[in-house]
């Protein structure tokens, strides 16, 4: 037998040129020569068997193509996965050839393997991207068919089928007047445009889609790629975003309150109608500039310098027209987690209430003015009659020259002059009425002037007035004057009660304390204590209950008047024989304003 053929046709050189792994194999299936191509990939391989070197198995493959080959003499090309001398899989194609000598028979089988792996990956990872990209991709050709399609794609609009993109998308039954797809194939740009297409569900679907070309080695156009994004739930999202801000406008262009929103450099980014009229300006001339200064009181602006949020109700601003105008104000920041994006001042005008408290007040003290008259009448009747006796007595003493009768006359008259004259100087008084000067006390110190006033009278009857004062009480904006005259009308009141009690050892106490954020003055008694008739004319009648001689009834009045001024409250509690407490309370975010910090 000659020489193999292999070997005169494939010497050491020629298989050392060729680019991909070259192995020769015996009947045995052992290797007797590999180039250095084959080394690279599986290592050294001589005499070992091809199922050790490409698989690492211990004995030969069931369906081994070169054994197939030895007995058929036909040559093979396949794709196989094997381990490279890395251990590591190694994906190859392999085209198996029988050698003959020259008698034609099969003496060898050579097998010139080629590394894929890296296509492998290649494909592999194309193909992961391909069908779980999450978007819609598909490949068309000139007809608008779909000749592939993405996993989301047959998940939304079924299998493609080779059905046309029209229909997959729209179930329309021609071409879309826009298609995108059209346009490349017509010129081989990339387009994007926004459509909306229909599941196989009957939903409608919101997409935008973008086409590129997909060309072949001469430049021609073979197909289009396109890969649509799914918008639909962004397009619904923003439907909803601008149906809530009409809605959120129209609610705040129609507000009753007005409303200033400010952007991190507080320019004016939104003021509604409200605002426009509460501050007399032209919003077109305010949007994109920053808030007047002076419009705004002190207290707001120091609270936005500080990075908080204020409630005001009830403080002044001033129109850009110099106008100062009574509201409830609030005014915050707006923030997304720790960065502010702006401000926002809700005022609501209180110039109609303040108009009606204003009527109210009035209403009550001139209410309470005639339910008196009736009782003033009396006392005037009673004063009158008084004079008519001791008019009468002074001239009886006069015609019978009786001097004692005549000096009794005149006191009687000097007592009923003096008691019609405190009258009318109460009624007017009460009537009148005073506008209260508000500015920072201290209400123990009021309690303890009013306690020093009334001490050494007390004492002349034997009664204790001492004051129970809570420590550290704030300062409270209050007309110090007219607080003052509340406790002595009171403290009056307690002494006399004490004075008529039957029990003995009298006791008056003033106590100061603050309650659920409200400042209390109380004065009680252990005096007489009041019945539950006299109960009912308290604060609402010309009433006293000194007796005929003593006080006018308008104390009470004046006290309740002067406490509603300042935005408070009085009540009392009493049983007869035991004594009284009456409270005045002031809620302390009700209390007045001084006119000059309101605006500053």
């Amino acid at each position: 037998m000659t020489n193999p053929s292999w070997h005169s046709l494939h010497g050491d050189a020629l298989l050392e040129e060729i680019p991909h792994g070259v192995v020769v194999m015996d009947h045995d299936l052992k290797i007797v020569r590999h180039n250095h191509a084959f080394e690279e990939i599986f290592g050294p391989s001589h005499g070992k068997h091809c199922f050790e070197v490409y698989k690492d198995r211990d004995e030969e493959c069931e369906d081994c193509p070169a054994r197939a080959t030895f007995a058929d003499s036909q040559q093979r090309t396949l794709e196989e996965s094997g381990l490279d001398l890395h251990g590591q899989t190694v994906h190859y194609v392999a085209q198996v050839t029988p050698l003959k000598d020259d008698d034609g028979e099969i003496t060898h089988v050579a097998a010139i393997t080629t590394d894929v792996t890296t296509t492998k990956r290649l494909q592999r990872e194309y193909q992961t991207l391909f069908e779980k990209v999450p978007c819609y991709v598909t490949v068309l050709n000139r007809d608008r068919r779909v000749v592939k399609a993405n996993e989301m794609f047959r998940r939304t609009f079924g299998e493609p089928r080779g059905e046309f993109c029209f229909r997959l998308f729209k179930h329309r039954h021609e071409e879309c007047e826009d298609c995108p797809a059209a346009r490349t194939f017509a010129d081989g740009g990339s387009y994007t445009s926004q459509h909306v297409g229909m599941s196989r569900e009957g939903k409608p679907t919101h997409y935008v889609v973008s086409t590129a070309p997909l060309l072949r080695g001469d430049g021609d156009i073979t197909h289009v790629i396109e890969m649509a994004l799914d918008v639909t739930d962004v397009t619904a999202m923003e439907a909803e975003l601008i149906q809530a801000s009409a809605f959120r406008r129209a609610l705040v262009e129609n507000s009753l309150d007005a409303i200033v929103v400010t952007d991190e450099k507080q320019q004016v980014v939104l003021m509604n109608k409200a605002a426009e009229k509460l501050w007399q300006a032209d919003r077109g001339a305010v949007i994109g500039k920053k808030v007047p200064v002076e419009i705004l009181p002190k207290k707001l602006r120091q609270s936005s310098e500080n990075g908080g949020t204020v409630v005001l109700p009830d403080t002044k601003i001033k129109t850009l027209a110099g106008e100062t105008v009574p509201v409830r104000l609030a005014g915050m920041n707006l923030r997304q987690g720790d960065k502010v994006l702006g401000g926002a001042v809700i005022a609501h005008d209180r110039s109609d209430i303040k108009e009606l408290e204003r009527e109210k007040i009035t209403a009550e003290r001139l209410a309470a003015v005639g339910q008196t008259v009736a009782g003033l009448a009396h006392g005037i009747k009673n004063v009158l009659m008084g004079l008519d006796g001791g008019m009468y007595a002074f001239r009886s003493g006069m015609n019978k020259g009786d001097n004692e009768r005549m000096l009794k006359g005149w006191q009687m008259l000097e007592e009923n002059i003096d008691r019609i004259s405190t009258f009318v100087k109460e009624f007017l008084e009460f009537a009148r009425g005073r506008t209260p000067e508000v500015k920072l006390v201290s209400p123990n110190r009021i309690a303890r002037k009013v306690v020093d006033l009334f001490k050494d009278k007390a004492a002349m009857f034997g009664i204790t007035l001492d004051a129970e004062l809570e420590e550290r009480i704030p300062f409270a904006l209050m007309d110090e004057a007219g607080i003052q005259a509340c406790l002595e009308n009171l403290v009056s009141n307690a002494i006399d009660a004490c004075e008529v009690g039957e029990g003995g050892d009298g006791q008056v106490m003033i106590r100061t304390h603050e309650k659920d954020g409200s400042l209390v003055i109380e004065v009680a008694d252990n005096g007489a204590g009041i019945d539950y008739e006299i109960h009912k004319k308290v604060f609402t009648t010309f009433f006293s209950t000194k007796g005929a001689n003593k006080g006018t009834g308008l104390g009470l009045l004046t006290t309740r008047k002067i406490v509603q001024q300042h935005g408070g409250k009085v009540s009392f509690e009493s049983t007869v024989g035991e004594g009284s407490v009456f409270r005045l309370e002031f809620p302390r975010d009700r209390l007045p304003n001084p006119d000059s910090d309101e605006s500053d």
